[in-house]
C-alpha cells in the first residue's frame, strides 16, 4: 500500500482507528511507530496525511491515525476500457493493474468468444470487484475508484448504449491484430481528450463484432503481429495510448 484509503464515513472524524488488513499492512509491512506520518486518502475524495497516534502490534492489529486532508481529488483518468469479459482470474488482474495505470470506467460486455460461464464468476460481485479496484488505487496512490458497468449482451450494448456515450470521447479505438492501421495513425488528425479502448476476448473479436463497433465510429488498429493475452494487452495498449496522448496533446 502506497496510500491508506479510508471510507467516507471513517473520514468524518479527525481520528481514525483501523483494525483490518490496512492496520496489519501498516504494522507488519511498513513498520511504523507512533509519530510517523502516512499518506492517506478518502475513496473518491481528498488526500492528505495520517499521523500515527497509537498502534497494537499483536493480533488483533489496530492503528489509530490523526487525519489531515489537504489535497483535492485527482482528475478522472482519460482512458476508459470496453472489455470483452475475460476469464475470472484474468479479470482480477486486469481490475487491479488497469486501475493502477489509470482507468475512469470499465464496460464489461459479452462477445462470441466469451465463455458464458465467465458471467457467473465471483469477481463480478460488487465486493470482489471493489477489492481489486482498491488494490490498484493503493498501488498507484490515487483515490478515484473506477466505475464498472456490466452488459451481458453485445448487440444491445453496441446499438443502444454506445450511441448515448460515444460523444464524450475524442477517440474510439478497437484493438485488432488484423487491422491495417497503427495506433498512431488511428489517433492522428484531431486533438485527444478522452479515449475509449475496446479489447476483445482471448481468440479475438469476430468480423461481425468489428463491423458493429466500426458502425459506431470505432477505428481498428494493431500494435504488431504478436498475439497477447488479454491482461498483457490491456497494460501494453494503455501504455501506448498514454504515450501517443502525450505526443499529440
Amino acid at each position: 500500500m502506497n496510500i491508506i484509503l479510508l471510507e467516507a464515513e471513517e473520514a468524518n472524524s479527525q481520528t481514525v482507528v483501523l483494525a483490518d488488513r490496512r492496520a496489519e499492512h501498516i504494522i507488519r509491512v511498513l513498520g511504523v511507530k507512533v509519530g510517523d506520518n502516512l499518506r492517506v486518502g478518502v475513496i473518491n475524495g481528498s488526500e492528505g496525511t495520517g499521523t500515527v497516534l497509537s498502534i497494537a502490534k499483536k493480533r488483533p492489529y489496530t492503528v489509530e491515525l490523526a487525519v489531515k486532508l489537504t489535497a483535492k481529488v485527482r482528475p478522472e483518468p482519460a482512458i476508459d476500457l470496453l472489455l470483452a469479459l475475460p476469464r475470472p482470474i484474468m479479470l482480477k488482474r486486469i481490475f487491479s493493474q488497469a486501475t493502477a495505470l489509470g482507468v475512469g470506467r470499465f464496460y464489461l460486455i459479452h462477445a462470441r468468444r466469451v465463455e458464458k460461464s465467465y458471467w457467473s464468476g465471483s469477481i463480478l460481485k460488487e465486493d470482489q470487484t471493489r477489492f481489486q479496484l482498491l488494490q490498484g488505487l493503493e498501488q498507484a496512490v490515487d483515490t478515484r475508484i473506477p466505475d464498472v458497468e456490466i452488459h451481458r449482451r453485445f448487440k444491445p450494448f453496441v446499438e443502444d448504449q454506445l450511441p448515448l456515450i460515444k460523444d464524450i470521447y475524442s477517440h474510439l479505438l478497437v484493438a485488432h491484430p488484423e487491422a491495417g492501421a497503427t495506433l498512431l495513425q488511428s489517433m492522428s488528425g484531431k486533438p485527444v481528450s478522452r479515449v475509449l479502448l475496446a479489447i476483445g476476448p482471448e481468440g479475438g473479436w469476430i468480423d461481425y463484432e468489428i463491423n458493429k463497433l466500426s458502425e459506431q465510429g470505432f477505428l481498428s488498429f494493431t500494435i504488431g503481429n504478436r498475439i497477447l493475452k488479454v491482461d498483457t494487452a490491456v497494460v501494453a495498449l494503455h501504455s501506448r495510448i498514454t504515450q501517443v496522448r502525450e505526443c499529440i496533446i
